[in-house]
């Protein structure tokens, strides 16, 4: 009677146990190309409104000093997918430009040749939640691959719209046509995003429609959705009624631009009508939302006072980005964090997350920050590490030129690898990089410099070779002309 007993007690303990079973956690990513640090209203901005992530950010946590692992968007995107950094996987520039055959004046070093394609190897953040039991949708950018066998469906995603080998989309409004040649030696390239849709239909709003409708249709199964907007890369285009508002609006401190302002506006329209669709299906509490960007604003465009430097470059203005994550239950609302986080974190983080096991051989630069995130712990990291052994191309605001970085602590040291100038700054005392302190602190440049130097070794990075056909003082003559 009693092995009866105890027999039916286990029964209904198993019953029950799994009945109070908590569902996984659905994850929604959300990756705006090109937003600026201070693009939103929540990170400073008087002329952008962005109530619906300002709201997002009331309910998160904000973080001040979040990182992409590149200046521009293809490198930061696989360190997105894998939490490698792009020097370990070579892909350390945007995809498919070498930028050094767009410069016309001589250089003094042949660049890196990168991979054109993210290597079907790589385990991705897709291909491990599926072995979870997640379905995975990426809508928007894909920008990973110049090949459309490594699209995102070789790459672990159920669903794919609107995601290709390009970097922008042509055109914001239907038909999403684009053309493009990389120099004149070049053959003009063809591309279409969507190939339906509607005339007058607005690029944003469909991938929003689109994430909705993925929603809707497995919202009964924990689902992955990394909303992957084209915006707010150029073309500069927008809702007529939307950038007319902007032009009747005063200019604010430091952002002025009305067609910006609105493809921001309609940025910010996304996220609304996502966290509403989760409400409504009733799962908002069951959903983590992280929304970040890619690398820095366009300098031309937009400001990102008081940093220095823009997309295309790495002082601060062009790696550092906005990041916000919303966790019901977890992360305490209106909380704002200063630890150093990067892009290659998200891999590791989202496993936690999703309460699957880490993957240490394929994650292996990023750090999981759910310590952080649940305010119980610091991280175990030493420093954050850059490495760009590319130009950056004639025509593009930021001037890159072959550079390793080094964040460690609130010190920031930059190599250029072309004369192995070393610029050292503290962020804390000097957020806008304007006084260099490598000759003031030679030892703390020294002891960066030997951590990056160390740190190369270590990942394998490329490195660029020496030019033998440069010659420094006829090309400075060029120059002064």
């Amino acid at each position: 009677m009693k092995s009866i007993l105890i027999l039916l007690f286990s029964l209904l303990s198993t019953f029950f146990g799994q009945a109070v079973e908590k569902p996984k956690l659905n994850i929604v990513f959300i990756l705006i190309d090109d937003m600026g640090w201070k693009d939103l209203g929540c990170y400073g901005s008087d002329y952008y409104e962005t109530p619906n992530v300002d709201r997002l950010a009331r309910q998160g946590m904000k973080f001040t000093d979040a990182y992409a692992a590149s200046c521009v968007c293809s490198p930061t995107r696989v360190s997105i997918l894998t939490g490698k950094y792009p020097g370990r996987l070579h892909i350390t520039h945007a995809i498919p430009i070498q930028g050094a055959e767009r410069i016309k004046e001589p250089l003094p070093l042949i660049e890196a040749i990168y991979k054109k394609n993210l290597p079907l190897e790589e385990v991705t953040i897709a291909e491990a939640l599926k072995a979870g039991g997640y379905i995975s949708a990426t809508m928007g950018k894909w920008h990973v691959c110049w090949e459309k066998d490594f699209y995102p469906k070789a790459q672990g995603f159920d669903v794919n719209v609107g995601g290709n080998n390009m970097g922008n989309p042509g055109n914001y409004f239907y038909p999403y046509n684009g053309a493009w040649r990389m120099t004149k030696k070049h053959p003009l390239i063809r591309w279409n995003t969507l190939p339906d849709g509607e005339q007058g239909e607005y690029l944003t709003d469909r991938l929003t429609d689109e994430a909705l409708d993925f929603m809707e249709r497995h919202k009964e199964r924990p689902f992955f959705l990394y909303l992957s907007h084209y915006a707010v890369h150029t073309p500069l285009q927008a809702h007529r009624k939307m950038i007319d508002k902007y032009r009747k609006k005063p200019a604010g401190k430091h952002h002025s631009n009305p067609v910006y302002a609105a493809m921001v506006e309609s940025v910010d329209q996304s996220v609304g009508k996502i966290m509403s669709k989760l409400d409504k299906l009733g799962i908002a509490e069951n959903t983590v939302v992280i929304f970040t960007s890619d690398n820095g604003g366009h300098g031309r465009i937009t400001s990102h006072h008081p940093l220095r430097g823009n997309k295309g470059n790495f002082y601060e203005g062009g790696i550092r980005v906005p990041l916000i994550v919303r966790w019901p239950g977890v992360v305490s609302p209106g909380r704002e964090s200063n630890w150093p986080v990067i892009s290659t974190d998200f891999f590791p983080t989202i496993l936690e997350i999703a309460g699957l096991p880490a993957r240490p051989e394929c994650h292996m630069d990023g750090v999981n920050i759910v310590s952080l995130l649940k305010q119980d712990g610091d991280l175990k990291r030493d420093a954050l590490y850059w490495h760009y052994p590319n130009y950056i191309g004639a025509g593009h605001p930021g001037g890159a030129r072959p550079c390793s970085v080094i964040r460690k602590g609130d010190w920031k040291l930059i190599e250029s690898l072309e004369d192995n100038r070393l610029e050292l700054f503290n962020l804390r005392e000097d957020l806008g990089e304007k006084d260099d302190a490598a000759a003031k602190y030679p030892e703390k440049a020294r002891e960066l410099h030997r951590l990056l130097d160390d740190w190369r070794k270590d990942t394998g990075v490329q490195m660029p070779r020496v030019n033998p056909d440069f010659k420094p003082r006829q090309n400075e003559g060029e120059k002064a002309r």
